[in-house]
């Protein structure tokens, strides 16, 4: 419940309600003008200060900066203690307070410098779940899980899109939030609700994935089993010779220097067989020349000589013999020469073939070696090349496996969602008395505007549960407002019942915006009785030319139940001040 409202500044006007039914006025006064109006003079202000300091986040209507540096206070009654909450504008990530805190759970820390006890703003909604609505202070981080925020914009709407439906408290409010929020609130099991928005989550995954795939987005992450099935076959035989490979692999630790001596010894190899090709040709040379070297025979000359007529005179005849000896001289001595060339080149072509044969040894020595080892770098680089193929390996069972689970996926869920739906339906038969119970009230208050019963129907379908409100007559004018007044009102009578209990509902005038005069007077005198009845807090903000009056003033006087009236005045609006 809240006992009053107030500021830290002079100019605001206090408000302090009392428990049963209570009416903050909009009026005119004489000195208003046509151009005067009762919006603005604070009644959703007042709403929006309210959820401020039970810590909602600073809405518009509070950051202007004519109120910067204000704080709020908003005394309250939680379980049965007098609890004082202050927040300033500024300095809005604290709450003050002033009360018996002792046996709360999330406990605020005394600060030396304000003298204040504080408690950060989550800790203060996680406290007040707690205090309002019976929820572990430690559980209300998780998704799809009802907090004293998201539960308190059904007692305490805020902003015209608050009144669009009984079931949702904005305008954004998710499928999956409305059915956790309303099954908790009417007493249902809400983990129903959340395991149907969990499943709902794993086939919009899937879904998108699907497309995703189709559309060409995730290539590399599907296609079709047997073709992986395949690629892993065949990486697997090449894993194996690999591993074969490494398995026989010897290193030698000089490997890259024999590598190397062995190349030299190739180069020098074919370059000592070279030379002894050319060596052979010019020794083939001076062995040709050497069977050809004969010097002719005098009597050869001679002979030539008497053909042509010519008699040798003894002069020329001594002659003859001279140049003949000169020529045996020149021919011995080329002879000679070509002897001595000829053994120089077959010693020559002899030493390079011991050469070249001990050459060859050692390179054949170095080859076996070669043959036999590897280097290290080899070795490494085979290495690597088996890691690649057994993580590409594994990429393939990681995308099989997965294709597996998508095929798969679709079927399991189907299969989740209906033992869900078999789970949820016995439950909500076990539960019988609860929801029949926040039906009769639906009905009953429904019936007290409209003579007429009204229908909440509860139901569980495929996608979890199913909330319908109706009233007959839905074609009269603010039906739709009403069918939300009746469900807030069956929900602050459930919860009234309850030992922990936020016991209390308010409700903007724009929840009467278009409802028939008769409709709302008639409103009015219910909610005034019920509260008093079951001891909750009505708070209702009106315009005073909005008041069903003459159907009010026949047996109910409101005028006893108006706790401030403000005004288009300045100093009559809530503020003090207008911006």
């Amino acid at each position: 419940m809240i006992r009053a409202i107030r500021c830290d500044q002079p100019s605001f006007r206090s408000v302090t309600f009392e428990n049963g039914f209570n009416v903050v006025l909009a009026d005119q006064t004489s000195a208003s003008t046509n151009k005067d109006t009762r919006n603005g003079v604070g009644k959703s202000l007042l709403i929006d200060i309210i959820h401020f300091c039970l810590g909602s986040s600073l809405a518009s209507t509070l950051k202007a900066e004519a109120i910067k540096g204000w704080t709020f206070t908003v005394d309250l009654v939680l379980r049965g203690k007098a609890i004082e909450v202050s927040r300033n504008i500024t300095k809005n990530r604290v709450v003050a307070l002033v009360g018996d805190f002792n046996d709360w759970t999330l406990r605020p820390s005394f600060n030396s410098e304000t003298r204040q006890f504080e408690m950060s703003i989550e800790n203060w909604t996680a406290q007040l779940g707690e205090l309002a609505f019976d929820i572990p202070a430690g559980t209300q981080k998780q998704t799809y899980v009802p907090g004293f925020r998201n539960l308190s914009a059904y007692f305490i709407r805020r902003g015209r899109d608050a009144f669009s439906s009984p079931f949702e408290n904005h305008k954004n409010t998710s499928e999956g939030e409305k059915q956790v929020y309303n099954a908790f609130l009417l007493g249902l099991n809400w983990d129903f609700a959340r395991q149907f928005q969990m499943l709902k989550d794993r086939k919009n995954v899937l879904t998108t994935l699907r497309n995703a795939a189709k559309s060409g987005l995730m290539e590399g992450f599907f296609g079709s089993i047997g073709e992986l099935q395949a690629e892993k076959v065949r990486l697997e035989d090449v894993a194996a010779r690999t591993k074969a490979s490494l398995d026989s692999f010897r290193v030698h630790e000089q490997y890259t220097e024999i590598e190397q001596q062995a190349n030299a010894l190739t180069g020098e190899i074919h370059a000592l067989s070279n030379q002894n090709v050319a060596d052979r040709e010019i020794l083939a040379l001076y062995e040709t020349s050497m069977r050809s070297e004969a010097e002719p025979p005098l009597s050869d000359v001679e002979a030539v000589y008497q053909e042509a007529g010519v008699v040798f005179p003894a002069a020329i005849r001594r002659r003859l013999d001279e140049v003949a000896t000169f020529h045996r001289q020149l021919t011995d001595n080329r002879r000679q020469f070509l002897a001595a060339e000829v053994e120089r080149l077959r010693q020559d072509i002899q030493t390079r073939n011991d050469t070249l044969k001990a050459k060859t040894n050692q390179r054949a020595e170095y080859l076996t070696i070669l043959r036999t080892y590897g280097a290290l770098e080899e070795y490494t680089h085979l290495q690597r090349q088996h890691l690649d193929i057994l993580n590409s390996i594994k990429e393939l069972d990681t995308r099989i496996q997965n294709l597996r689970s998508f095929e798969s996926g679709m079927s399991n869920l189907k299969i989740e969602q209906e033992n869900l739906l078999q789970a949820a339906r016995r439950d909500l038969a076990e539960r019988e008395p609860i929801w029949r119970e926040a039906v009769r009230l639906f009905n009953a208050n429904s019936e007290a505007l409209y003579e007429a019963p009204g229908r909440l129907a509860i139901d569980v379908k495929e996608t979890g549960y199913d909330f319908r409100v109706d009233i007959e007559r839905a074609n009269s004018e603010g039906i739709e407002s009403m069918k939300i007044f009746c469900y807030d009102l069956m929900l602050a009578q459930l919860w009234a019942a309850k030992p922990i209990s936020p016991r209390i509902l308010v409700h903007d005038s724009t929840l009467y915006d278009g409802v028939d005069e008769r409709q709302k007077a008639h409103a009015l005198k219910l909610a005034a009785r019920e509260a008093q009845q079951h001891d909750f807090q009505y708070i209702c903000l009106l315009n005073s030319d909005s008041l069903p009056n003459a159907e009010l003033m026949q047996d109910f006087d409101i005028n006893a139940y108006v706790r401030i009236t403000l005004t288009d005045q300045v100093n009559g609006c809530l503020l003090g001040l207008r911006y």
